[in-house]
């Protein structure tokens, strides 16, 4: 995989010119993308033209690839469905020019679902390819796995920066809700749908995330003192299947090695009863979202994407504001929840991996999606990572914690 903060720092001193990176990377892409399928849109000589000028800032001209849902000017954003084939849109979204700002460059578009929902994508995951890579951010985590990516924008409005980059074994994080902006992208749930980032490593998604929020959240070469864990196993999201328990296990082990503490907690009832509603939630705002592509292009729709927002298939309202209330107890008390250690470890994807018919469950991931706190997927097996991977969670805007946390147990496991 390619270690973005490595390649900043040599495109920093001069050690990597940046014409030499972008061949490299054209390189590889050309090679291996025509199986991957990570790509949805690259364009060789675009890359050449736009790194030999990036603007002045800590990336250095490091090319950076956006998930397809995301708005650039200079790239087609087809949301991963053919109604928009081909559509350009005239600006970039909010978090492309903030990577342009601090000297990124665009790479190209990341593949993602059917308007970032459930219906798979083509892509390949890298390191199994009879497995699925996840979704929807399903492109940027195999991009980031197969070494054509070094920086990865995705989004999550249940479990789809988390769970692809656990299938795909790579490190990403899902910020504290909001703390990058979601303008100029397709909207899926508006009070849910997260930015977020994929990288090798904790240390390079720590490093792009700080870069481009202007934000102290790098966590190289800081210490992480000895965090006290909390530990949840999730029981109300069902039983845990073996593979589970034994990478909790692992976390568990490799964590009180290192010196920290680790406890075992239970989720409040808030929390249950809030993960039980973000479906309600995700639904109703989905289908307002969708509204003009199923009204005028219903026959271009997945099955599985009409069955969930199609208007046959209507949240009422009271229904929706009842979930809205339960949404705000729970993250009401996450403020105390959160004050209890330094981060919380879980499950941060359900195992085995599933077949490629499915992009897999977020029944480990949707409550912090709602919750709207910060999760770092931290792979911990072999240097595959695959099916080796914890979920490490903080309270909101404590994203720097979250971070520092899952950098220790990174180093913790050897990554």
């Amino acid at each position: 995989m390619l270690k973005a903060l490595d390649i900043a720092r040599n495109l920093e001193s001069g050690a990597l010119s940046r014409a030499k990176l972008a061949e490299q990377l054209i390189e590889l892409i050309s090679a291996r993308d025509p199986e991957i399928k990570a790509f949805a849109a690259f364009d060789a000589n675009r890359l050449r033209r736009d790194i030999a000028n990036p603007q002045h800032g800590p990336l250095f001209g490091l090319p950076v690839a956006f998930k397809d849902i995301i708005d650039t000017s200079q790239y087609p954003t087809e949301y991963g469905s053919p109604i928009y084939r081909g559509w350009q849109p005239r600006a970039d979204a909010a978090i492309v020019s903030m990577t342009r700002a601090v000297g990124g460059t665009v790479l190209g578009k990341a593949t993602t679902t059917e308007f970032a929902f459930l219906q798979p994508s083509a892509t390949i995951n890298p390191l199994a390819p009879e497995c699925t890579p996840g979704g929807s951010s399903s492109g940027s985590a195999a991009g980031v796995a197969a070494g054509l990516m070094p920086l990865a924008f995705g989004t999550q409005t249940g479990g789809s920066i988390i769970r692809p980059a656990a299938f795909c074994g790579v490190a990403a994080i899902k910020p504290s809700f909001n703390l990058l902006p979601t303008v100029g992208i397709k909207p899926g749930a508006w009070l849910l749908d997260t930015v977020g980032l994929f990288g090798a490593r904790v240390e390079d998604v720590a490093f792009g995330l700080a870069a481009i929020t202007g934000r102290s959240l790098r966590v190289d070469g800081v210490d992480p003192g000895t965090p006290h864990f909390g530990v949840s196993r999730m029981a109300f999201a069902g039983e845990e299947t073996p593979e589970n328990a034994a990478v909790l296990e692992q976390a568990i082990r490799l964590a009180e090695r290192a010196g920290a503490r680790v406890t075992e907690f239970e989720l409040p009832d808030s929390f249950i009863e809030a993960d039980a509603i973000h479906p309600i939630i995700y639904n109703y705002e989905g289908a307002l979202s969708l509204a003009w592509e199923i009204a005028h292009h219903r026959t271009d729709l997945s099955a599985i994407l009409l069955s969930h927002f199609a208007p046959e298939s209507q949240i009422e309202i009271p229904q929706y504001d009842r979930a809205r209330s339960i949404a705000k107890r729970a993250r009401d008390a996450a403020k105390s929840f959160f004050n209890q250690f330094d981060a919380l470890i879980t499950h941060a994807a359900p195992l085995p991996l599933p077949d490629r018919t499915t992009t897999g469950s977020a029944k480990y991931n949707r409550l912090f999606t709602l919750l709207g706190t910060p999760a770092v997927n931290v792979p911990i097996g072999g240097q595959t990572g695959l099916s080796d991977n914890i979920q490490v969670i903080a309270g909101f805007g404590r994203d720097k914690a979250a971070l520092a946390a899952a950098h220790f147990m990174a180093v913790a496991a050897g990554r």
